[in-house]
């Protein structure tokens, strides 16, 4: 039976896991869970997901130390969960390139549209990566730049994280309130992203 894709999920949670899982085996996908770092990164070398959800905080290795090991020795993408948006933490999902930051609690309804973008992104790569150089049509420079710069787009990722934690909003939501600010001061997205998550590293400051 053909699947959407291969996913491993880990989180410490047995309640959160079963719930994940489930869900995104609903949804189509083929889905390997673990509940702990060890064990994700021994189901990531033999299977080689497409994508990995990692909760952050777990007893031994953390989602930290596994996207890391995920980042530099299988090249796969992997997207954070986590129930905590302080500013050590974005900073470092930040630095690890997650393709999302999710916030805890979690409806699978949000989950997998979040896990559909993230495949679609995957895609479109592969794709522009086999296309051969001289049929890429050619863009304006401000389209390329939006279109094609990862980093922006986890900016993006990372500060809709930020509004739901904040403001208990779904992933639908925050982005409706981060298009509108940007809209409202004339700024691209990713730059009113940057804005946001500026805002919340210096509110997290020690005052002197």
């Amino acid at each position: 039976m053909s699947t959407k894709g291969k996913i491993l999920v880990v989180d410490d949670d047995r309640l959160v896991l079963a719930t994940l899982t489930h869900g995104l085996s609903q949804a189509g996908y083929e889905v390997l869970d673990a509940d702990n770092g060890d064990d994700a990164i021994l189901l990531a070398r033999e299977h080689r997901p497409d994508l990995a959800l990692l909760d952050i905080r777990m007893e031994g290795l953390s989602g930290f130390d596994v996207a890391a090991y995920l980042r530099e020795y299988l090249q796969m993408p992997f997207m954070f969960l986590s129930a905590f948006a302080d500013e050590d933490t974005v900073e470092k999902v930040k630095a690890l390139g997650a393709v999302a930051y999710l916030v805890k609690p979690l409806d699978i309804h949000q989950i997998v549209p979040a896990v559909e973008a993230a495949f679609a992104k995957r895609v479109e790569r592969t794709e522009a990566h086999e296309r051969p150089q001289a049929a890429a049509p050619v863009q304006p420079a401000s389209t390329a730049v939006n279109a094609g710069d990862e980093a922006l787009q986890q900016v993006v990722a990372i500060a809709l994280g930020v509004l739901m934690h904040r403001y208990s909003l779904s992933r639908q939501e925050a982005l409706a309130r981060l298009k509108r600010l940007a809209e409202s001061e004339s700024r691209a997205l990713h730059e009113q992203a940057s804005r946001l998550l500026e805002a919340v590293e210096l509110l997290a400051m020690p005052a002197h």
